[in-house]
């Protein structure tokens, strides 16, 4: 499916995946098909949604996890988002309408993040938290990579990583491990990566570019003879992470540790995604989908294909889980 070329006409609501109290998604999310658009500012862009992912900090806000710094309610959740721009503010400069853009709306993922995310047929977001979808990807492709890859991205970027330094990435097989794993390699350089996953998903962490996949159900990596440079714990096990790091090493996470090891939240950054547009266009840099999936309970890692007509229960085109 490919964007219409008729850029529709501009809206004051837009139907909308929508919650007004913490809970479980099955329970509180709701469908609505009248959700009001903010006034564009100055700066924002107005996108018409062509696909939307949805990741773990979407169910753990949903579930009030982030009730301290959370916006007020009602939320439409969604962080990641592709689509096209049906308006611009008076001091947009890299948008015009038409363009087919990609990005992680919330500029801030867990300080009062928007209140209109990307689980809608339109939303907004400020020009800098976006960039150009590039050019090879689909929309579910180009919905997937946002957050993920920003963070991945960044979390190197705080490690100092480079290419004279061994990586370990725990959860090599994970949406942000899998792309710390290509960064790593394609970006940043780097000839010794190890990472962990489960035996069924070695070869794929080989195909990414892990020198030295690692089968986490048979070795414990805190007892691995090896140790690293930088360690990048993508999944919370910054304990094993401090175990497996060199002395004078660096060990980033992005779940709080409350250990020595750095944690960072991400910032959404448009900036970082032109960045890496032609490693991503050259095919060095690849969004990892699974078009078999099956939609669960929880409404976390998927990328859902938005029809033109949002209506309930969701008009997807397509589902895919985000590896």
């Amino acid at each position: 499916m490919v964007a219409s070329s008729s850029i529709p006409t501009i809206p004051s609501h837009t139907k909308a995946w929508i919650y007004s109290e913490y809970g479980k998604s099955g329970e509180v999310l709701k469908f609505d098909p009248n959700v009001p658009l903010p006034q564009l500012n100055d700066h924002q862009v107005l996108i018409k949604v062509v696909a939307a992912a949805l990741n773990p900090v979407d169910y753990k806000r949903m579930a009030g996890n982030l009730k301290p710094t959370d916006t007020p309610l009602p939320h439409v959740p969604g962080y990641d988002v592709a689509g096209v721009v049906v308006k611009v503010g008076s001091e947009v400069k890299k948008f015009k309408v038409g363009d087919q853009v990609y990005g992680d709306v919330s500029e801030k993922a867990v300080d009062h993040p928007n209140v209109l995310g990307s689980l809608a047929e339109f939303t907004i977001a400020e020009e800098k938290v976006l960039a150009h979808k590039p050019t090879n990807l689909t929309f579910p492709e180009a919905a997937s990579l946002p957050l993920a890859i920003i963070t991945a991205y960044e979390g190197l970027e705080r490690a100092q990583f480079s290419a004279t330094k061994s990586l370990l990435v725990l959860g090599g097989a994970g949406g942000v491990g899998t792309h710390v794993i290509q960064l790593a390699k394609h970006v940043f350089g780097g000839t010794k990566i190890a990472a962990t996953c489960s035996t069924g998903k070695l070869e794929l962490l080989r195909n990414l570019g892990a020198h030295l996949p690692i089968d986490y159900t048979k070795e414990k990596i805190e007892n691995y003879p090896e140790k690293f440079d930088v360690v990048y714990d993508a999944i919370g096990e910054t304990e094993s992470a401090l175990k497996a790091v060199k002395e004078g090493g660096k060990v980033v996470t992005i779940v709080n540790p409350g250990t020595a090891a750095t944690f960072f939240v991400l910032t959404s950054d448009g900036s970082v995604l032109e960045k890496l547009r032609g490693y991503i266009e050259d095919g060095k840099v690849k969004p990892i989908l699974d078009p078999n999936a099956k939609m669960g309970e929880e409404l976390c890692g998927f990328v859902v294909f938005l029809d033109n007509q949002i209506i309930p229960p969701i008009n997807v085109t397509s589902i895919y889980l985000v590896t």
